[in-house]
């Protein structure tokens, strides 16, 4: 195997393949968004499954076990997340080694570098798809009729004249 001694050769191998850094840099932001996402549902699971042990058993608590239930497929989602981006990491890092092998020795692997770097943005954009849908069902579990009935509440208190 023949390694590059010019070192523009080696200059424009580094430059090459530092390019996709950037995408790496935008894993690392996702899997610690995606990470805090999992903190909160394992907290909240935990809170939950506290309570159903501390309520009495003829007590059936059937709301806090539908919310478990959506917990944990937020959970399986967000896992499944963090998976595909890991996978993406690994991907984007290979590509960044068979680029600057290829640019700096005679092995002609940029093929490879390709395939690499679209299965990797595949694997990302499959993570975003999963981000996406666990958001979906987290704010699905959201209940604003109570905000909505203090802001009704809050606004004919304002428009009521205060007889004096």
């Amino acid at each position: 195997m023949f390694f590059a001694t010019n070192l523009d050769t080696v200059t424009h191998g580094i430059q090459l393949a530092v390019a996709p850094v950037f995408l790496l840099t935008a894993v690392a932001a996702m899997i610690g968004t995606v990470a805090g996402r999992l903190a909160r549902i394992i907290d909240r699971a935990r809170a939950l499954e506290m309570r159903i042990d501390a309520s009495p058993d003829e007590n059936p608590m059937a709301a806090e076990f539908a919310e478990l239930g959506q917990l944990r497929t937020r959970g399986r989602l967000v896992n499944f997340c963090i998976a595909l981006l890991t996978f993406c990491a690994i991907l984007i890092g290979l590509t960044i080694m068979v680029l600057f092998l290829g640019e700096t020795t005679t092995i002609e692997i940029f093929r490879v570098a390709t395939v690499l770097f679209l299965t990797g943005v595949t694997c990302f954009l499959l993570a975003l798809m999963c981000f996406l849908a666990e958001t979906l069902i987290a704010t699905r579990v959201l209940r604003f009729r109570r905000a909505s009935h203090t802001v009704e509440i809050k606004q004919e208190m304002e428009s009521t004249p205060i007889s004096g």
